[in-house]
């Protein structure tokens, strides 16, 4: 329900002002051959997050099975609420042989997710030395750049000494009964497999190159697809939008995040100006989401047919590991 009261509020504000004359001679006049190198642009993206993926998996899974499995993930992502797909990923992985553990599969989301903040904060950045932002927007990009370095430090900190997390485990465990009906030391065992790919350093290294690839990869595309509607193009303004739209995908909304996605381009544009007009910038804003999807859904779809998979059976795969992740094993 909030997820719709959402969604409406940024279509209300996205639509409030369009100028429908305006927006038929936008489109008759965009340059659309643009779209072919912007999707060219995304797949290499995608790539590149499948090669971190498998890094950070500890190059447990081939590199093809793991840029499907991904695909899967992202366009079931952009279909369900609360981050299904990434459950999705999970399931997918432990049909590999040898099986991927959840949990490990789970400790690579979150080091994805550390890395994609730090990636989307470097982005504000750029913005931020040609042209001013919104407060508020400041205010995300600084809290977002404070909790994902903390993130990312610790994840680090913790791969590299095992012996010290077992031990703030059995401090927690010692002190809250309740926590001793799980078989919490397996599964941060499992976790720590999966932030062990950090502790080595030139896999740090890696990842973080292949994070900087495909973050670069998508501001590319988004500056050549700015030529669809505008003359000239801007990376400022292209780091900025595309970093806004990356938070609007965090907010409660509904499918693929429709209406916010698109009201945070068009506040983005607005914001070093270059939502004059606003209907064009709407239809710019339309444009992105499209392309994103359109990617997305096409590689979801091959990656489908890739693991021979039906929709059936990974509903019930993320049914099982969702009340794997929710209840854990009891001990016998």
């Amino acid at each position: 329900m909030l997820g719709l009261v959402v969604s409406l509020a940024a279509f209300y504000f996205v639509a409030s002002e369009i100028d429908f004359d305006r927006l038929g001679e936008a489109i008759q006049q965009a340059q659309w051959i643009y779209i072919v190198p912007c999707v060219a642009l995304l797949v290499a993206g995608l790539v590149t997050r499948g090669l971190r993926w498998r890094l950070l998996l500890n190059n447990t899974l081939p590199f093809k099975r793991a840029f499907h499995i991904m695909n899967v993930a992202y366009l079931v992502n952009g279909v369900l609420p609360l981050r299904i797909g990434e459950v999705a990923r999970m399931f997918l992985a432990t049909r590999a042989d040898p099986p991927v553990p959840i949990f490990q599969t789970a400790s690579t989301i979150i080091i994805e997710r550390l890395l994609d903040l730090l990636a989307v904060v470097m982005l504000l950045a750029l913005a931020l030395t040609v042209g001013p932002l919104p407060v508020e927007l400041q205010g995300v990009g600084l809290f977002m750049g404070i909790v994902s370095l903390s993130g990312f430090l610790g994840a680090v900190f913790l791969s590299r000494r095992r012996t010290l997390s077992h031990s703030i485990l059995g401090f927690f465990t010692e002190r809250i009964a309740f926590l001793r009906r799980f078989t919490l030391v397996e599964w941060l065992d499992q976790f720590l497999d999966g932030l062990e790919p950090l502790a080595k350093g030139r896999t740090l290294i890696l990842a973080l190159f292949w994070t900087a690839a495909s973050w670069g990869f998508s501001v590319v595309a988004g500056y050549v697809l700015m030529y669809t509607f505008y003359d000239e193009a801007s990376w400022a303004v292209t780091c900025l939008y595309i970093a806004a739209a990356a938070f609007a995908i965090a907010v409660p909304a509904t499918v693929a995040s429709l209406g916010v996605y698109e009201g945070a381009i068009v506040l983005a544009l607005e914001a070093l100006n270059y939502g004059d007009p606003h209907t064009v910038a709407v239809a710019f804003a339309v444009t992105v989401h499209f392309v994103n999807v359109a990617v997305h859904s096409i590689t979801g779809v091959i990656g489908f047919i890739s693991e021979g998979i039906t929709l059936e059976q990974l509903s019930a795969g993320v049914e099982t590991a969702r009340k794997e992740m929710k209840v854990g094993h009891e001990p016998g």
